[in-house]
Order: structure tokens, then C-alpha cells, then sequence
């Protein structure tokens, strides 16, 4: 992926000894040592990206390395509940996003639950879906897209990072509102989409800047309109999906969580290293330059977005008659 390779770089350096006061208790101690992220899904998509990008930052305020790992599968359910019963001692997180957090659940069993498992530290990013196309498509607005793809029933496909996912679910919501019945294509996260998207797989697909950014550049693919209510300054000249299908809205939240039974000083000092590694000027301007609002939150403004989440999509799911996969 082009640009990948120095986007990732940011998160190379691993962080100092941390100096704790010799009468320290152990719990004042934390961290003592390496703390661990599991990224839910493989190398390379978006949430892997943004992950990696913090890591060096993280590790700078900490005083400990952070150490990514990348537990696929499941629609990012697989590493999600290895973080929900791990050990709640403040050295495994999870760097979520909308779907196994706040979706997977609405469309199948799962063995953790969110709110009552995990406990919400700060937002990193919020990315709007963006509808693309491939760079040969002969549409160049929405409206021709929405009007051949209405022509061609079921004989379109869209692509998405797996089922249950915010891509999938954006994906059925623009089938409903936009009256298609294009058919979902699922993958095992945002790289093997993005594959699939540049071998010609694909008639659309609903991705975030990182996934969509490289091959944009490259002009393989070609942005028509992106998911926030209203034009964004995100995503410059780029009409909102809403201006051809009125109520249509989807945008994707990436950030820490911890077991639920975390310590309350031990998940303030994380949420303050968060908050901190956000707002450095280099990991802003390196979002905004992959379509992305670099956003911390408070645990409470973290779990409302969640709540709000579910709220919104279960109409959704239920309409759709999503399955698991």
C-alpha cells in the first residue's frame, strides 16, 4: 500500500524505562512493563494502521514498549474477547472500531459483551465511509451510479470488511435508502478488500481514507461520496452521500479499550497517554492527510458513541435480515 510504509514508521520507536520512585507500591509502579494492543483484524487495514501509528507515542508517555498483535478473525470478534478476558491488570488493550464493539452484536451471539465486559479509554480517530468505485467505472456522480446500478438488480456486488461490519452495514443502509439490491461480498478485514477492490472483484465498495487512500493516488480507484450528513473538510470537494439519498449517514470510530475490571488509576493514565498521543502534531497532520479526524474522547463520551451506535444500526440489521456469516 503506498504510503504505508512511512505511515507505519511513526510506530518504530519503543519507549524508555519508565522512572518509578523507589517507594512506590506496586500498583503505583504500573507499568512495569511491556503492555500489549491486540488489533483485531490482519496487518495493513485501517485499525492495524491507526494502531501502529500511536504506538510510538504511547510508548513515550508510558514509559514501557507497546507491543502490537494482531489476532484476526471473526469479524474482529476473536481478538476483541481475548482483551475482554484477559487479565485486568492494565497491560492488554484492544484497539477497536465499530464493529466487533458495537455491531457484531446486533447480528450474532457473541461471547463478550462491550458495555459490560470492556472498559471504554478514549476514541483515537472517526473516519467517514466513503463510496468508491473502480477508476474505470463510467460513473463519475452517485446519482449515475444509483441510477445503473437500480437498472441492473442483483447483478452489482459491494464489497465489505466482513459481515457485521460498519462496511457492510453502511452498505445495506445505501440499499435500502437508495432503493438497490446490490449484493455483499465479505472479507477478512480492510487489506484483502482493498485487494480484491484492485483486482477488478468489485463494482463499489464503502471504505475509510487509509483503506481507499493508496490506490486513489494511484488512480485505481475513485472517490463519489463520502458518509458524513454534510460535506466535511475531511474529505474536500467530495459531495455527501445524503445530497442524492436524503437520511443517509455512516461514519466509523477507532479506539482503546480495556478489560472491564481495569483499575481506576491504572485506565486514567491511559486514557491521558491516549488523549496525549492524539493531539501530537505529527499524528494529526499524518490522519488528516489519510482522510482521517484524529479524536480523543473521555470513557463517558467513548460509551455514549457506542450506545448510540447500537441504537442506530439495529433498525438496520433487522431490516436487512443480516446473519451471521
Amino acid at each position: 500500500m503506498l504510503h504505508r510504509r512511512t505511515f507505519l514508521s511513526t510506530a518504530l520507536a519503543a519507549g524508555s524505562a519508565a522512572i518509578v520512585p523507589l517507594a512506590a507500591t506496586a500498583q503505583d509502579a504500573w507499568p512495569s512493563k511491556p503492555i500489549r494492543i491486540i488489533v483485531p483484524y490482519p496487518a495493513g487495514g485501517t485499525t492495524d494502521q491507526l494502531a501502529r501509528a500511536i504506538q510510538a507515542p504511547l510508548a513515550e508517555t508510558l514509559g514501557q514498549p507497546i507491543v502490537i498483535e494482531n489476532k484476526a478473525g471473526a469479524g474482529g470478534t476473536l481478538g476483541t474477547d481475548a482483551a475482554a478476558k484477559a487479565a485486568p491488570d492494565g497491560y492488554t488493550l484492544v484497539f477497536g472500531n465499530s464493529g466487533p464493539n458495537a455491531l457484531a452484536g446486533l447480528v450474532r451471539k457473541l461471547p463478550y459483551d462491550t458495555l459490560k465486559d470492556l472498559r471504554t479509554l478514549s476514541t483515537a480517530a472517526i473516519v467517514p465511509m466513503i463510496f468508491t468505485v473502480p477508476a474505470e467505472s463510467p460513473h463519475r456522480t452517485l446519482k449515475e451510479f444509483i441510477a445503473h446500478a437500480r437498472a441492473q438488480g442483483t447483478a452489482l456486488n459491494y464489497g465489505s470488511v466482513g459481515q457485521g461490519s460498519i462496511s457492510h452495514l453502511t452498505g445495506e443502509l445505501f440499499n435500502e435508502l437508495a432503493g438497490l439490491r446490490m449484493q455483499h461480498i465479505p472479507y477478512a478485514g480492510g487489506a484483502p478488500m482493498i485487494t480484491a477492490f484492485a483486482g477488478g472483484q468489485l463494482h463499489a465498495a464503502f471504505v475509510t481514507g487509509l483503506d481507499g487512500a493508496s490506490m486513489v493516488q494511484a488512480g485505481r480507484v475513485r472517490y463519489l461520496a463520502v458518509g458524513t450528513p454534510t460535506r466535511t473538510d475531511v474529505l474536500p470537494g467530495v459531495p455527501a452521500v445524503a445530497e442524492d439519498v436524503p437520511g443517509f449517514r455512516s461514519t466509523a470510530w477507532f479506539g482503546l479499550l480495556a478489560p472491564r475490571a481495569v483499575p481506576d488509576d491504572i485506565a486514567a493514565k491511559l486514557q491521558a497517554a491516549i488523549v496525549k498521543a492524539v493531539a501530537r502534531p505529527e499524528i494529526r497532520k499524518l490522519f488528516a492527510e489519510r482522510n482521517v479526524e484524529a479524536r480523543s474522547s473521555t470513557p463517558q463520551e467513548f460509551e455514549k458513541l457506542i450506545r448510540d451506535e447500537m441504537a442506530q444500526w439495529a433498525p438496520v440489521v433487522a431490516k436487512a435480515d443480516i446473519k451471521p456469516s
